[in-house]
């Protein structure tokens, strides 16, 4: 292997893509301090402000998903497709990678399928339980491809599939010995039972509505919540209920310290994003997981199946969450028995060390 190799990562559109990029791509410089490193991302999408802010330069290409229920924003999508194949072929010509690494997202697709024509290795990482489409195509000639949870030869070549795991960032699942702090800064008894709601940094209707619609119940309980709410919900629910609605609810649009809010819980409410799973399996607490019934494929439900089935995680579905969602985290508060169960099972199934592993292999194949 060169003393310098390159390496260009893409792909992106969401967190659960963008962290797991740059923590493959922080190991890769770990092991190899002098690699250079190029993202390629989707134009006017997080990953063009998130890569630069992690400090890597990044490359957008015009592509986008197909637009559900709207014929006319899909008539420019072959285009696109064309003019973003075209501009990662003059990437590669530039650059000149040694490897390719696609975490999915839509501009993965282009700039793996130049790779494909131009003969350059590329690695896969398939954070999902469920392949997407254009990832199944891919994995046809790729050379690695890196899976967070089993079965996964139903979609891709056996001989090309490595179990990792899913990448985290270790600052977010770094949660020893913090529960007091964690109350401390989010202005809760540390001693009270608390429940963490998360739908992401941009929200969950369906989780916000379920803890509205039952605050009264929690309260009744005595039970705290941590309620992060999400920037698209979090302003309405303000004006519903004030800023300081009770003391033992805490209302946040976003969860900066997110190790904190991990470790001051006892159950975690959240969906089921791959990257969102590989967190939880190492915070080892109870978790209940709310699906999105909005993404591809319905990967969530799928992520939350493999979960489910190991006895690791509770599912409610997005459609009964507003019912039953707040009274069987009451339960599961009360259930020392099953909560431990939980915990215990879900920590079986993390794998620790993800961005190290495909990070080798990534440099296993520079020729």
């Amino acid at each position: 292997m060169n003393n310098s190799p390159k390496i260009i990562i893409s792909g992106g559109g969401t967190g659960g893509h963008i962290f797991p990029a740059i923590a493959i791509a922080n190991a890769l410089k770990r092991i190899v301090p002098t690699c250079e490193i190029l993202f390629v991302g989707a134009t006017g999408r997080m990953e063009m402000e998130k890569v630069p802010a992690a400090g890597y330069k990044i490359v957008g290409l015009n592509i986008s998903g197909i637009q559900r229920g709207s014929i006319v924003k899909n008539l420019a999508l072959p285009f696109k497709v064309i003019g973003s194949v075209r501009k990662a072929m003059q990437l590669i010509n530039d650059f000149k990678p040694n490897v390719v690494v696609g975490v999915g997202g839509y501009a993965s697709g282009p700039l793996l399928y130049a790779a494909s024509l131009k003969g350059i290795p590329y690695l896969i990482q398939e954070q999902n339980s469920y392949a997407g489409v254009t990832n199944k195509w891919l994995g046809k000639k790729a050379s690695k491809i890196c899976v967070a949870f089993d079965d996964m030869d139903q979609f891709f070549p056996s001989d090309k599939i490595l179990k990792t795991g899913n990448p985290v960032r270790q600052e977010v699942v770094d949660i020893k010995g913090k529960h007091y702090s964690g109350a401390e800064l989010l202005k809760l008894d540390p001693q009270k039972k608390t429940i963490l709601v998360t739908g992401g940094s941009l929200g969950a209707g369906t989780l916000n509505k379920s803890i509205e619609k039952h605050l009264a119940e929690i309260i009744a309980q005595d039970v705290q919540v941590i309620w992060q709410t999400g920037k698209f919900y979090y302003k309405g629910i303000i004006e519903r209920l004030g800023l300081n609605y009770h003391p033992n609810v805490r209302i946040l649009e976003f969860l900066n310290k997110m190790d904190l809010a991990y470790a001051a819980a006892d159950v975690i409410v959240s969906r089921a994003g791959a990257g969102t799973i590989a967190e939880l399996c190492l915070i080892r607490k109870p978790v209940i997981l709310v699906p999105s019934p909005n993404v591809a494929e319905d990967h969530q439900t799928k992520n939350a199946l493999a979960l489910v089935k190991n006895n690791a995680a509770v599912l409610i579905n997005d459609r009964s969450a507003e019912d039953t969602l707040v009274t069987e985290a009451l339960r599961l508060l009360n259930d020392k028995t099953y909560s431990e169960t939980l915990s215990e099972n879900i920590w079986k199934m993390a794998l620790p060390a993800a961005d190290e592993i495909i990070a080798r292999e990534v440099l296993k194949l520079i020729k």
